[in-house]
């Protein structure tokens, strides 16, 4: 089968192009290798030179960050470097060249570890269109939604507020068995926490049974215990090549206690 690449200046012309049987092409590391293996699902690859694409900027109290911008380039950005670990917790430095943040919202399980972070952010999604989406609405939406990602919003934790962990057989670099990224604002006595996981779930879903029971609560054994207890209603584990979703289950609460009490592995 042959493909068509076609390359627009802007992201508004390149979603215009998009029509059945397109794929968009960002950084590659999922559209390139789907090309490589043969992929019969998509004929047309369209892309976009739009500069806006690359740009990591303020925005209000947090940061704007283009959808075609780096793993690589996240960890380099200046008033990002919360985002970082999770940054450098995918792949290898190749992938993380390449790899991109609007590409790592449509990845599927295990993928998509950034994605969970900015879901437990509270994140909102740009599109080409100028609609903005919370990251939640736009997980929920994903399949039917037209258009394409322009850019990622993402509020600035206060200081320790933010917390990620990965999961994974082959280190540093594996696909992930699980994921979590908690935002715990509230100093001493938790206040509106959100708790997101990866692999559990089609997409990233928020565990919010746990994220009430730590309302005024305090991180410690017997303060996030309700939490542990609660994490996995509303998740929906899979089978898959790294692990069960009994396996996945049997985990979740161990990793989220890890990450509540800032444990190392």
């Amino acid at each position: 089968m042959s493909i068509t690449v076609d390359t627009y200046p802007t992201l508004s012309d390149a979603a215009l192009a998009m029509r059945e049987g397109s794929q968009f092409l960002g950084g590659g590391t999922m559209v390139v290798r789907g090309l490589n293996f043969g992929a019969q699902d998509y004929d047309h690859v369209v892309r976009s030179t739009d500069a806006a694409l690359k740009e990591v900027r303020p925005a209000g109290s947090g940061l704007q960050i283009g959808a075609g911008v780096t793993m690589t380039q996240v960890m380099q950005a200046s008033g990002a470097e919360f985002l970082a670990p999770v940054a450098r917790a995918i792949g290898g430095p190749a992938v993380r060249n390449m790899a991109t943040v609007g590409g790592n919202l449509f990845v599927r399980s295990p993928y998509g570890d950034f994605g969970v972070a900015l879901l437990a952010l509270d994140a909102s999604v740009q599109m080409s269109d100028g609609q903005s989406l919370p990251i939640e609405t736009f997980y929920a939406q994903r399949a039917s939604l037209r258009g394409l990602v322009a850019a990622v919003t993402v509020p600035r934790p206060g200081h320790g507020a933010f917390r990620f962990r990965k999961v994974t057989r082959t280190r540093p670099k594996g696909a992930s068995v699980l994921s979590i990224a908690a935002h715990l604002p509230g100093g001493s006595r938790i206040s509106g926490a959100r708790i997101a996981f990866g692999a559990m779930g089609a997409t990233p879903l928020r565990a919010k049974s746990a994220e009430a029971a730590l309302e005024g609560a305090s991180l410690d054994q017997g303060g996030i215990q309700a939490a542990l207890d609660s994490c996995l209603n509303g998740l929906d584990p899979q089978d898959d090549a790294l692990a069960s979703a009994w396996y996945r289950r049997e985990i979740a609460a161990v990793h989220l206690r890890r990450l509540l009490l800032d444990e190392e592995r």
